[in-house]
């Protein structure tokens, strides 16, 4: 059927772009949505609820066997102290002054190269996704070096880029770029090929049919690699760490091995532990939002 004009070529394209997406409800009678009908709202929130009681639940034990086991000396606290020491090591860092320099610039650095390489991954795993002639001329060289250990990295950025912030920073962006790289990349070469074609159809090319149909299609695959890079990018942060650093949580981990101190070596890994999962938790928040806003 041939189109009458520009206005209903838009219109047809627009439609399509929509079948991509989550169908939103129309909103109630006197301005009160679905999420306001407390017959609906409540056993959602008695869900979310649950939901966090029992994720906080095997940790809770754990905590509570940790301090039972410390302070009944069934553990030498030389090789592991308590809980208690270990928030006394916290106190003993806080009034120093050192703690909070130790956890802002470790998240400065991860969320900097989280960035630098989710940018690079979703730009790279793009456009190999979508052309068959970059897939077939780099597939193989990304694949190559996504086997390189984190480690394998370190002496080259030392002679390329030097000690400082930027060798600790590209270590990360390398550590986020490859989850996303391959999510990306995959999600696109299984974008339903009617759908695309469908947006052929009614005049979508380049960006328009990437930003209509195809990008809509796969945001569930890019926010799981988002989470999944972020992940990466706090496991290299202790590797990047390495890099003759004198501050951070990778280099209390380190320098609290070097002295002796198990009780800031054990802070540093649940600083670790605690710090990854709220970042994990903020992205699950962008995920949802970005699920019903494109998906």
């Amino acid at each position: 059927m041939a189109l009458n004009g520009p206005g209903e070529a838009n219109a047809r394209a627009s439609q399509v772009g929509s079948r991509t997406r989550r169908t939103r409800p129309a909103p109630e009678p006197d301005g009160v949505g679905p999420s306001d009908a407390p017959g609906r709202s409540a056993p959602a929130a008695r869900r979310r609820r649950g939901a966090v009681l029992l994720g906080l639940a095997v940790p809770v034990a754990i905590l509570a066997t940790w301090h039972v086991a410390s302070v009944s000396g069934w553990i030498d606290p030389v090789t592991l102290p308590g809980p208690l020491s270990v928030l006394a090591a916290a106190g003993e860092l806080i009034e120093r002054g050192d703690l909070g320099y130790h956890v802002a610039i470790s998240a400065q650095r991860v969320m900097l190269g989280f960035a630098f390489g989710a940018a690079a991954g979703l730009a790279l795993g793009s456009l190999l996704g979508l052309s068959r002639l970059a897939d077939a001329l780099l597939s193989t060289t990304v694949g190559a070096l996504r086997a390189v250990p984190s480690l394998a990295w370190v002496p080259l950025l030392l002679l390329w880029i030097g000690i400082g912030e930027d060798s600790k920073v590209t270590l990360i962006a390398i550590g986020a770029f490859f989850p996303v790289f391959t999510t990306v990349s995959m999600a696109l070469r299984h974008v339903d090929r009617q759908l695309v074609e469908a947006g052929r159809a009614f005049g979508l090319r380049g960006l328009r049919l990437f930003t209509t149909v195809q990008l809509p299609a796969v945001v569930p695959a890019v926010i799981s690699g988002l989470r999944l890079a972020l992940a990466q990018a706090w496991l290299f942060l202790v590797a990047a760490e390495l890099l003759a650093s004198s501050m951070g949580l990778g280099f209390l981990l380190t320098d609290s091995q070097n002295n002796g101190r198990v009780d800031r070596l054990l802070l540093a890994i649940v600083l670790l532990a605690v710090l990854g999962k709220v970042s994990d938790a903020l992205l699950g928040l962008f995920e949802r939002w970005a699920i019903r806003r494109w998906a």
